[in-house]
């Protein structure tokens, strides 16, 4: 805790503007509701805001870890000792031709509404999902056929030591890139997209997003998919196969309405959630013999 209490009034010194919350509960920033308090955290409003901070955890020894929106993460109960720097403050977007620039902390909905107000395609499939641009580069996010792989030309990031850097090369796979490693925070991304009919590209917006709400829980906090596509199958299909739709350990409950969602049906504990999936990932090897992963990440 020392170390936490150094680096709070080191940044307090070099950016005193910037908030700084100690003791924060995380549960208010996941999309599960869960988790316990984070150690300190840093709220930065500007590229420079963020840099210092990297910079100053650099300095101390100390792995900050990038909160996005949270819509793809776990924390334990009891919380974590961690520097989390949290990228909501970065949320600004910029049209430039057919390019978007935009900040890491902005929400994939808010930017592919503002790309279809300005009448650029190529967004609509980011348009329900719950992440922000800076967490779905890092996964390479995607949904009905469209990933940002597709879209994203360039990114400016910072790396371990707090210095800015830009990227051309992402090494994007299926939910990673070359972000995966944690070790550089996206400060913004350059997209490149194609001019369409504003009212076309609504229309395509709305229909994929009443195609989420007939399939997918979204009264109920969660994560997402829970599991990764496994190879030749579909994980919420496997978990179905196996009975195990309203499956539930404490207020954790295998999705009656999707199986790949695990949902928090009140109550839930981090612990809840991850008994459960070891229980359907038990459930499915042995009745199937494919072993299923985990996309949702945990922090440690």
């Amino acid at each position: 805790m020392e170390r936490f209490s150094q680096l709070k009034v080191l940044l307090s010194v070099r950016c005193p503007q910037m908030e700084l919350r100690e003791q924060e509960p995380m549960s208010r920033h996941t999309t599960f509701h869960l988790g316990g308090p984070a150690a300190l955290m840093a709220l930065p409003r500007t590229g420079e805001e963020a840099r210092a901070a990297v910079a100053a955890a650099c300095e101390l020894k100390i792995s900050p870890f990038f909160l996005g929106n949270g819509s793809n993460l776990l924390v334990p109960d009891a919380g974590v000792e961690r520097f989390l720097i949290k990228t909501s403050g970065l949320d600004w977007v910029e049209r430039e031709g057919n390019y978007l620039v935009a900040g890491g902390g902005i929400t994939l909905a808010r930017l592919a509404h503002y790309a279809q107000k300005e009448g650029l395609s190529g967004l609509e499939f980011a348009h329900g999902i719950p992440g922000s641009l800076g967490g779905g580069v890092t996964m390479n996010a995607g949904a009905y056929g469209g990933e940002l792989k597709d879209v994203v030309r360039s990114v400016i990031c910072i790396n371990e030591m707090g210095e800015m850097e830009e990227v051309t090369d992402f090494d994007f796979g299926y939910r990673r890139s070359a972000f995966s490693d944690g070790r550089r925070m996206v400060l913004s991304a350059r997209l490149e997209l194609t001019p369409g009919d504003p009212e076309s590209i609504r229309s395509r917006m709305e229909e994929l997003s009443a195609q989420r709400q007939a399939k997918q829980p979204l009264e109920y906090p969660s994560a997402g998919s829970m599991f990764k596509r496994p190879p030749g199958h579909f994980a919420a299909a496997l978990i179905d196969q196996c009975g195990l739709k309203g499956f539930s350990v404490g207020g954790a409950q295998v999705s009656e309405k999707h199986a790949g969602f695990v949902v928090n049906r009140g109550g839930a504990t981090c612990a809840d959630v991850l008994e459960l999936v070891d229980r359907v990932k038990a459930v499915v090897r042995e009745k199937t013999g494919v072993e299923l992963e985990m996309e949702v990440k945990v922090l440690h």
